[in-house]
């Protein structure tokens, strides 16, 4: 295609955008074209506005930096086009859903909302839907380039032999811990409290005089549904909880409500969306019983006695791991935790949980803690327990021996980022692109002006 036809179709492109927009009044400025899609100056604008108002840092000129990027986005969408890459609508809808409720709990009300975004709350909606589906078709996109990156021993070695050593990554300090659990006992009174709400919720859903969605916004215990209406998305049973799973996948009404059933995480209630295949969508709400505080009290002497017999060496901490502790991902591991961000046995201190952080901060290897009340990161049931530090990492320059992992995973993402971004440039230069000259006087990521020539 030649300068002068490129030129055309962009003029053609620019006067069709201005004829759909004079209907209105309006007259819109294109500033890019990519492929057949023109950047209009006004979405350049609001996503300005847009990035002032969270606050994002722009590292550049903002006229410049957003309708690049705005390019790129273009390229990858058109991808996601020719790939008939499938973005959920339950997925996009509870992301949207949990920006706006966080929208709503930080600014006050529905009204602050709309004023501080300077729409009405479904143009808002309506927005951030076509913003949520573009970012995941985006990273869908990126994941399928990039998802048979795997570093070999070798090409770790290498990677880390070619770091000057003044150069290396600070890893920061990490510890290996020990724990020992036990959940407090539960009085059947509290139980039966539980379940009577959750048939009363039921009942009222059944007779039609709440929505399953608002019942679940309103009492849901599981803070990962509970904004979405208690949905859960599609999912197998392989990733539900065995009994939830089992009641899940027996419904077939989408109108009625399950039993109640109960789960490590509680007691439960559930309605179906949608079956698909071996998936299912379900909405759900979720109560947990109430520990009493003499049964917290009563656990913590117990776990009191054990650590007295293990510094006494009646046993070991890993012998009362095994038999005592209730933590089923460290029972069978010598009571070691398991950090499943990094599957492997070594925490950063940010990654531990909070109230085992702060004990184990100030503690030696070898030493023991008193008992104390914790908030399972799973379950969110309080319960009590006792943790050893095992071993402790300081902070120090990445070493081959010792942060393998830390530097596996540092090379698999240089390589992913190598992958799109010569994507990028690939696709940048075999796809039509028309710059306006008033958006031309920038300093560019890639070479579009080339194609200006």
């Amino acid at each position: 295609m030649t300068r002068k036809i490129k030129y055309y179709m962009a003029c053609a492109i620019a006067a069709l955008a201005l004829s759909a927009s004079a209907q209105n009044n309006i007259a819109e400025e294109v500033a890019w074209v990519v492929g057949d899609e023109p950047i209009f100056k006004s979405d350049i604008e609001e996503q300005y506005l847009n990035l002032q108002q969270e606050r994002t840092a722009i590292d550049g000129n903002p006229y410049c930096v957003i309708p690049e990027q705005m390019a790129i986005d273009k390229l990858f969408l058109h991808q996601a086009r020719i790939d008939t890459v499938e973005i959920q609508d339950s997925q996009v809808t509870r992301e949207v859903d949990a920006r706006i409720n966080y929208f709503i709990a930080n600014l006050g009300s529905k009204e602050k909302v709309e004023e501080y975004f300077h729409k009405p709350l479904p143009q808002l909606r309506e927005k951030l839907t076509e913003m949520v589906r573009d970012q995941n078709s985006i990273q869908q996109v990126q994941y399928n380039l990039t998802k048979k990156v795997k570093a070999t021993p070798a090409e770790v070695r290498k990677f880390y032999n070619s770091i000057p050593k003044d150069s290396l990554p600070y890893v920061p300090k990490q510890v290996e811990v020990q724990i020992i659990t036990v959940n407090p006992v539960i009085p059947q009174q509290e139980i039966d409290e539980v379940k009577s709400r959750l048939r009363d919720y039921a009942q009222r859903i059944t007779n039609g005089e709440s929505e399953f969605s608002t019942m679940a916004i309103l009492y849901s215990e599981d803070p990962g549904t509970a904004v979405y209406g208690g949905e859960t998305g599609f999912m197998s049973k392989a990733t539900l909880l065995p009994e939830y799973a089992t009641a899940a996948f027996n419904l077939n009404d989408t109108k009625k409500v399950s039993n109640i059933v109960e789960t490590d995480d509680g007691f439960h209630i559930i309605q179906l969306i949608e079956k698909r295949g071996d998936r299912i969508n379900t909405r759900h709400i979720l109560l947990r019983p109430k520990v009493a505080d003499k049964d917290l009290t009563q656990a913590i002497t117990r776990l009191d006695s054990v650590r007295s017999d293990i510094i006494a060496g009646k046993f070991t901490f890993e012998q009362s791991a095994l038999y005592i502790s209730q933590d089923k991902d460290s029972r069978n591991n010598n009571g070691i935790m398991l950090n499943e961000q990094s599957h492997s046995n070594l925490f950063e201190m940010a990654q531990l949980p909070s109230e085992v952080g702060k004990l184990i901060d100030k503690m030696e290897v070898g030493d023991i803690s008193q008992p104390f009340v914790m908030v399972n990161p799973k379950t969110r049931r309080e319960q009590v327990a006792i943790v050893k530090l095992h071993r402790r990492i300081e902070g120090h320059k990445a070493d081959l021996a010792e942060d393998y992992q830390t530097l596996k995973g540092l090379y698999e993402n240089r390589k992913k980022a190598e992958i799109v971004e010569n994507w990028v440039k690939e696709k940048q230069r075999t796809t039509y692109v028309f710059i306006d000259e008033n958006w031309r006087n920038c300093e560019f990521r890639y070479q579009w002006l080339k194609q200006q020539d």
